[in-house]
């Protein structure tokens, strides 16, 4: 079975279409929130410097990877952001916009003219998504605020990991992903309001630590009411068992997460250990995490002499939970994958054929669609900005570098390092 192929389909237009977003934040969060949007049909256009979006130089074998799949469907304009004539620029193009993102360090869009005031006496329906690490409040606001001090600081690093190592962040751009999908939310709602509410628009403020302190749970209520503090645990859960990761005869790994009571009783049923079923020990979830380590001890040993495939069957035939722990290069070729398209081939202009993720969510009515491959810096400068000022003026500011297209910059020009981008 072959990966499905989506085709580009620039005259889709999407249940946002009509929207218009002009995107000035940079790195992760930014554009992954860009992304749900323009995914949907919102024309997203992208503002970088000559040095390209910092996301740019986030490369593997020299290609921008993480360019081509968060920068899809988005259009792009090359501008000099340290000119008084960009600045002026931009508060015309407010005029016809509905959402500004920025992710500057709290203080700079004031310092350019472009704070929330200014703009909104602009554009009073215009919707402002603030983008930054701690917050425009507070003693933290003016400090550099990647994602890695996030998860941090958030409490996430203590609780992973394994009790005997060091804290473990995540590998991945967990805090950026997290406030872009809360980012994209937010953005909806205060357009709600504007558009069907008839309501104003507003700035709207997304913090790094804010999501991911969100999506920790009751962490500080727990402390608060018993004086302890979540332990790292590796795999296992403290909430629930058995739950965590096998090793099977093959080599590979099998997740398994018995999260009820008649789940557990099945699976000691199909282990063989039916006596666990009226052992005070294992009895309930509440006896089976105190002694935690003996289940593992069964549950791993039965899983240990079986190969991936093998415990697959009889785990799902028994409607046991599990499922096989996937690299990447698992999850390319599983058929599941396939046939539900969780991975789509798409042609890229410079590479051919890759895949990437599919359109998330899935919308039977107004779905959203691939219209178009992440763009080359400054590829729409003239179609975006000539009709807005005109022919000779359009020209006057190329000449002057204020503005830039793709075709006068080297092709080095967006490979400006990425060191602790989103990290």
């Amino acid at each position: 079975m072959k990966m499905h192929s989506k085709p580009w389909k620039p005259e889709a237009v999407g249940p946002l279409g009509g929207v218009r977003v002009l995107d000035l934040a940079r790195v992760a969060a930014g554009n992954m929130l860009s992304l749900q949007l323009a995914d949907m049909g919102a024309d997203v256009v992208k503002f970088e410097p000559p040095t390209g979006d910092t996301l740019r130089g986030v490369k593997e074998s020299g290609v921008e990877t993480y360019w081509k799949v968060y920068a899809r469907n988005k259009r792009s304009v090359c501008v000099d952001f340290k000119r008084t004539e960009t600045i002026e620029l931009l508060k015309t193009l407010v005029l016809q916009a509905d959402v500004l993102l920025e992710s500057f360090r709290p203080g700079v869009m004031e310092d350019m003219g472009l704070g929330p005031e200014v703009l909104l006496s602009i554009n009073p329906s215009l919707v402002i998504g603030r983008i930054s690490g701690w917050g425009h409040t507070g003693p933290h606001r003016s400090r550099p605020g990647f994602g890695t001090l996030a998860e941090g600081y958030s409490g996430l690093a203590a609780i992973s990991g394994f009790a005997d190592r060091e804290p473990l962040l995540p590998a991945i751009f967990l805090a950026d992903m997290t406030t872009g999908l809360y980012g994209a939310y937010a953005i909806m709602v205060a357009l709600w309001n504007v558009k069907v509410n008839a309501g104003k628009g507003q700035a709207v403020e997304l913090a790094l630590i804010d999501s991911m302190v969100s999506i920790l749970g009751p962490q500080a209520v727990n402390h608060q009411l018993t004086g302890r503090v979540k332990p790292r645990t590796g795999s296992r859960s403290t909430t629930n068992s058995p739950r965590n990761v096998y090793p099977t005869a093959d080599g590979k790994w099998m997740a398994l997460s018995a999260s009820t009571q008649r789940t557990a009783a099945r699976l000691f049923k199909v282990i063989g250990r039916d006596d666990m079923n009226s052992d005070p020990r294992f009895i309930n979830n509440a006896a089976r995490l105190q002694h935690v380590t003996e289940v593992d001890k069964a549950v791993g040993g039965f899983i240990k002499q079986r190969t991936l495939q093998e415990n697959l069957e009889i785990f799902e035939r028994e409607q046991i939970t599990v499922g096989p722990v996937y690299d990447a290069a698992d999850l390319a070729a599983d058929p599941y994958a396939m046939e539900r398209e969780v991975l789509v081939m798409v042609d890229d202009p410079e590479l051919g054929p890759i895949p990437m993720h599919n359109v998330v969510p899935r919308m039977t009515g107004t779905p959203g669609a691939f219209r178009r491959p992440a763009p080359r810096l400054g590829q729409h400068t003239r179609e975006i900005l000539e009709p807005v000022l005109g022919p000779q003026r359009y020209a006057d500011l190329l000449a002057r570098g204020i503005l830039a297209e793709d075709t006068m910059l080297p092709t080095s020009a967006a490979s400006a390092s990425a060191k602790g981008a989103g990290t």
